[in-house]
């Protein structure tokens, strides 16, 4: 039997239909057949014959049946009756006959087919098989070519995306591993090239109109527009990267993906603030870090190192996965002396990080992955390339080990002392800093960190951050970076030290690293407006500025808008690399020329 929804999704389009229709195998008149026999044969007629018959009617067929996919996948009506057999045929109907793709509105075609197939194994394994035995794999690969255009390479990648990540049907895609594999790194290394030189960098008369079609659903204007181009954009790329796991997680074609220009690349690929659920790139590293040969080709990027670095030094989403690769690398003995001189000062600031999202104990597992041999380093039979990392292992040994055990001997009256030793030189420190000697102050809150005990958690917490005060007029960024860190793993997660958040951020832009600066000023915020607890709460001036320079220089297309005057002649129109002339651009023709 029909289900409500399914009736209520179809509505809006049953109304566009003439009152008396004569077509037998009319999908709407289909739909509303009370007999439930008689419905199901001719729903596995209509999906038989639909792509062998022409008829205009096509996409709004298409685009009902989409409609469904996405309210209801796991409804198993259609493809018991033959859905995933007719979208496939449909896809390869319009990359192998130009002419009917350009006819009526056929463009619009194989991007719900591939859409509705997406939909439907993304949850049913035994949807998944059923269209795997219906053919599908090939004809989205057909897409994932590019043979029509971006917008159906996205909806392509989602499909075989899902398909790969049900174990059952993962061999039925690794029948064609190698291209899948090439195609899904070169997608995500281009795609956000692609879309903007091909889409957001065209003038709005000069671009593909079903492009715009398909993105705003023939409703939003412009800005609309342009930001539902850059949502998909990111979920081209993050999606490909998804494909890449599916094949990485099972320790497939390693030696393909730990590409050494690919893993640089790979570092920066983020799912950003429209796609912030996808882990990106970071997601696909850590997955690499399971394995011997992805540990060994990530520990010979320096610029994945320093990615993970500044990611677990940051209030970035993904700061626990950026901590555990360093961790994996750290405890594998080949990688470990590659990375520690690198990760060691990071890693470092970390050490009394008690919890982290749901995790608990965090500092206690980077502290013995730091320490694990240390000793060695301590009498002399190991000597490290970078002297700051020793430091950096030294100062970690004092604090961690030594410090605690002269304090679990110290007398009440001792720590009392000290409290108050602790208390004058911070005060100290305060007034050095407000007449303007900088340098005298951060040597008074340096005395004072040496001498406070480490249970005072809220007194370090004050005194780290107003050393990175400190250092932050002295533009000293990374030693900002170094005290604010301590001082947040002081502090809660659930509750930051906010002071330090906002330095922080303001250390990371100094840097350049306007990703983990906006991160930190969005959690900035964050705190503040939960502390005030006001519906008139108001962003700071100097805040908001921050933010608004970082949202441009972390826009998804800022590196390709950099070059756009430099290659403004060489804008693209759309095209598909490699395969000849693309069906957008006769589309394009077509429609400046009025015919749709």
């Amino acid at each position: 039997m029909e289900s409500q929804s399914q009736k209520k999704s179809l509505d809006r389009i049953n109304s566009v239909q003439e009152p008396a229709c004569t077509n037998p195998s009319c999908f709407f008149c289909t739909m509303n057949e009370q007999d439930p026999s008689l419905r199901k044969a001719k729903l596995a007629r209509c999906f038989k014959e639909m792509p062998l018959r022409d008829d205009q009617e096509h996409v709004l067929v298409l685009r009902g049946i989409w409609n469904i996919a996405m309210t209801q996948p796991d409804d198993p009506e259609f493809p018991s009756l033959g859905v995933f057999d007719c979208m496939g045929k449909l896809i390869l109907r319009a990359v192998n006959d130009k002419e009917w793709l350009l006819r009526d509105q056929n463009i619009y075609i194989p991007y719900y087919a591939a859409h509705v197939i997406g939909s439907y194994t993304m949850n049913k394994v035994q949807f998944a098989e059923k269209a795997v035995k219906s053919n599908v794999v090939l004809p989205l690969i057909e897409l994932l070519r590019g043979k029509i255009s971006w917008v159906e390479q996205r909806v392509a990648v989602r499909s075989l995306g899902h398909l790969a990540s049900h174990a059952r049907t993962f061999e039925a895609i690794a029948e064609h591993e190698v291209e899948i594999i090439k195609l899904a790194m070169e997608i995500a290394c281009n795609c956000i090239k692609t879309v903007y030189r091909r889409f957001i960098g065209v003038k709005d008369s000069k671009r593909v109109k079903y492009h715009s079609d398909l993105l705003t659903t023939g409703l939003g204007d412009l800005e609309i527009e342009n930001r539902k181009a850059e949502e998909w954009a990111s979920q081209l790329q993050c999606w490909s990267l998804h494909l890449l796991n599916c094949f990485a997680c099972k320790g497939r074609s390693l030696n393909l993906i730990c590409n050494k220009h690919f893993l640089k690349e790979l570092g920066g690929m983020w799912g950003g603030l429209a796609n912030c659920a996808s882990p990106g790139g970071i997601g696909c590293i850590r997955t690499l870090c399971n394995f011997k040969t992805g540990r060994e080709s990530l520990a010979n990027s320096k610029e994945v190192i320093e990615i993970l670095c500044n990611i677990s030094r940051s209030s970035d989403d993904w700061q626990c996965l950026a901590i555990d690769c360093l961790l994996l690398l750290l405890k594998d003995t080949d990688t470990r002396y590659i990375v520690i001189n690198t990760a060691a000062l990071s890693l470092a600031d970390l050490v009394e990080l008690r919890s982290l999202n749901e995790r608990k104990k965090v500092g206690e597992a980077v502290t013995q992955a730091l320490l694990q041999d240390y000793h060695k380093i301590k009498y002399g039979d190991l000597k490290l390339s970078s002297q700051d990392a020793e430091r950096a292992l030294k100062e970690t040994w004092d604090l961690m080990v030594e410090r605690r055990k002269r304090e679990e001997l110290m007398s009440e009256e001792e720590l009392k002392k000290r409290k108050n030793l602790v208390g004058m030189l911070k005060q100290e420190g305060n007034k050095k800093f407000w007449s303007g000697h900088i340098e005298k102050a951060v040597t008074r809150y340096t005395k004072a960190l040496d001498l406070c005990p480490s249970k005072m958690r809220k007194e370090r917490i004050v005194l780290y951050s107003n050393r990175a005060q400190g250092y932050l007029l002295l533009n000293n960024p990374e030693a900002v970076i170094s005290d604010t860190t301590r001082a947040l793993c002081l502090s809660t997660t659930a509750n930051p030290h906010r002071k330090s958040l906002w330095r922080r951020a303001q250390a990371y832009d100094m840097k350049g690293l306007a990703k983990e600066s906006l991160m930190d000023c969005l959690m900035f915020i964050h705190g503040r407006m939960k502390a005030e607890k006001t519906k008139n709460a108001k962003i700071p001036y100097f805040a908001a500025r921050m933010i608004h320079k970082q949202m441009n220089a972390t826009w998804l297309f800022a590196t390709v808008a950099k070059s756009k005057d430099k290659h403004e002649a060489e804008v693209e129109k759309p095209k598909v690399l490699e395969h000849g002339e693309d069906q957008c651009q006769v589309t394009e023709i077509r429609e400046r020329n009025g015919e749709w």
